[in-house]
């Protein structure tokens, strides 16, 4: 490959590199689906991961340096903000000592593993013979990702003991199943004897994490605190956000500014309530669209229906407020596997769109799904939300970069977008029956609720002197994971499983959770902004293609970038 002369191009081989390094990474883009291999887990891989990018921010510093007419070249300089911001913030983790103890209830390694099965393709006995070759290969990518967890624990460096329960509870359900046997069982025939031997290694290699996560693990990291603190608190947020929020009263004034959007929706969900059933509270008419609201019975009629709503919403917005390639107007309904976290999720499709974006909605073992908190939940996943954005930027990669398209995702962008989404959707009018848009103000009232408490917990900030309800007797008083939960549950129509979950989560992806409401902010201030900035002359559609296609940019930079447009 030819040296790189500019920014995107330095950019691009980082991406290249990656691939090369974590094949789930090239998968996930589409670069490689029929690769059978699966990265290198163990300190040495993560030590592989913090040179390269050690090494491209010095190409990086290279190519500035022997181009001075790169600094007059807006796409170019945006591109290198972008990856320099990303790599320093990534080294920042590592030199923490961060991987050496990377274990939640979701996006950790042992998760990363199990999903990349599902992004594989399955249509032919070739495709079945990658897939079995690459099951072959879990029990060594989890052989080093304990050897990883081994390393933190001689460091002193542990997760939290909630965390180590959790996953080992999750792994218990793949074990259940057992997850891989079952993904063999769909393979040819004439692959049976190859995909067996595989699944039964790949689902033993899933036993010995779980038994090493309970039985050796748990023991030592007993007494290690759920909160890391505004230090480890800081360089996780700014990893999640694209900004530093540890200048000065930043996460401070987040906090503030998270209660007072609680209380803000609290008072327009009691108006809605009015609307659900009269005379009720919010929990109350939530409570009562759970029993007597319109619900499907059924997992595949679920799947269906989630189907249904997306295929609605991209025939309805498609012309009048985004102009959609047809590419991009392919997305699927799935139903996540069992031994998931509770939330909802999206995964992108591949950049050649050879494998379409998808939501994925996990059951939790329930066959009857109530409607009114699934319909905005699916604005966000789907469309207008992180489908219509993460499928644009792999339509506009060739116009960008790979990476500003991809690995450089910042997650307040990408949460951000889909918050804002599910806001459009309620502006635009979709949500006019009374029990979606209380399910619409819930999604709104549980993200500021994870400004909150996120923040508060991790920071152990006190609880506001104006909280009520199960808060009042604690005001001025640390808060704890028990507080937040009682809160949680006081201010969040979800049901206890999925509230359990997200409290897990939360602990154990300190900054991720704020990202959201703090996201939807920046895109809403770009937005005005550009209004202000038109006038008359504000095309929605226009700005929304143009926003779209910018690619991935963090807080430091969204709302200034998206008022120009």
């Amino acid at each position: 490959m030819s040296t790189p002369t500019t920014p995107r191009q330095v950019a691009d081989a980082y991406v290249d590199a990656v691939c090369e390094l974590n094949p789930i990474v090239a998968t996930s883009l589409g670069r490689t689906p029929a690769s059978d291999q699966l990265p290198d887990l163990s300190p040495a891989g993560l030590a592989a991961e913090a040179e390269l990018q050690r090494s491209t921010l010095a190409e990086l510093d290279r190519v500035l340096a022997a181009d001075p007419a790169l600094a007059e070249d807006v796409v170019e300089l945006r591109c290198a903000r972008l990856l320099r911001e990303r790599l320093t913030a990534g080294l920042a983790q590592h030199e923490a000592g961060e991987g050496l103890r990377e274990l939640s209830n979701l996006f950790s390694p042992v998760h990363s593993v199990r999903q990349v099965f599902s992004m594989m393709p399955t249509r032919t006995a070739e495709d079945w013979s990658v897939l079995a070759r690459r099951m072959a290969q879990v029990p060594g990518a989890y052989r080093g990702y304990v050897a990883t967890l081994t390393e933190g624990a001689a460091q002193g460096l542990f997760a939290a003991p909630r965390q180590v329960h959790t996953v080992v509870g999750q792994l218990d359900e793949w074990l259940a199943g057992p997850y891989f046997a079952g993904l063999a069982a769909d393979g040819p025939d004439e692959l049976r004897a190859e995909l067996d031997a595989a699944a039964a290694a790949a689902d033993g290699a899933v036993a010995e994490v779980r038994d090493f996560l309970r039985d050796t693990y748990a023991p030592q990291a007993e007494g290690t605190p759920d909160a890391v603190g505004r230090e480890r608190y800081v360089r996780f947020a700014r990893a999640w956000n694209g900004t530093d929020l540890g200048a000065g009263a930043g996460l401070e004034d987040a906090y503030a500014w998270g209660w007072a959007e609680h209380l803000r929706i609290r008072e327009e969900q009691r108006t809605a309530a009015e609307q659900v059933l009269p005379g009720s509270t919010p929990m109350e008419a939530m409570r009562w669209l759970n029993e007597h609201g319109e619900a499907v019975d059924g997992v595949e009629p679920v799947r269906v229906r989630l189907q249904q709503m997306m295929d609605e919403a991209m025939d309805a917005l498609d012309g009048v407020h985004f102009e959609l390639a047809e590419p991009i107007r392919r997305v699927e309904a799935m139903i996540a596997p069992p031994g998931s976290a509770a939330a909802p999720y999206y995964t992108r499709p591949a950049q050649d769109f050879s494998r379409p974006g998808r939501t994925w909605l996990p059951t939790l073992g329930k066959d009857r799904f109530p409607l009114w908190d699934l319909v905005s939940t699916w604005y966000h996943e789907g469309v207008p939300g992180h489908h219509l954005q993460l499928a644009q930027w792999a339509y506009v990669s060739g116009q960008l970069s790979t990476y500003q398209t991809s690995l450089g995702s910042v997650g307040a962008n990408v949460e951000g977008w889909a918050l804002y989404a599910e806001r459009l959707m309620d502006e635009l009018g979709f949500l006019t029956d009374p029990g979606a848009r209380l399910g619409y103000l819930d999604a709104q009232q549980m993200r500021a609720v994870r400004v909150v408490i996120d923040i508060g917990m991790h920071l152990e900030l006190p609880i506001p002197d104006d909280a009520d309800g199960t808060l009042t007797e604690h005001r001025g008083r640390p808060w704890t994971p028990e507080l937040a939960r009682a809160f949680f549950g006081e201010y969040c129509g979800r049901d206890s499983a999925f509230l359990d979950s997200e409290l897990v989560r939360y602990l154990g992806m300190p900054g991720q959770a704020i990202s959201y409401k703090l996201g939807e902010r920046a895109w809403l201030a770009g937005r005005a902004a550009a209004q202000q900035a038109r006038g008359a002359e504000f095309d929605l559609k226009a700005w929304h293609m143009a926003a779209l296609s910018q690619g991935s940019l963090g807080l430091d930079d969204l709302a200034a970038e998206l008022a120009q447009l």
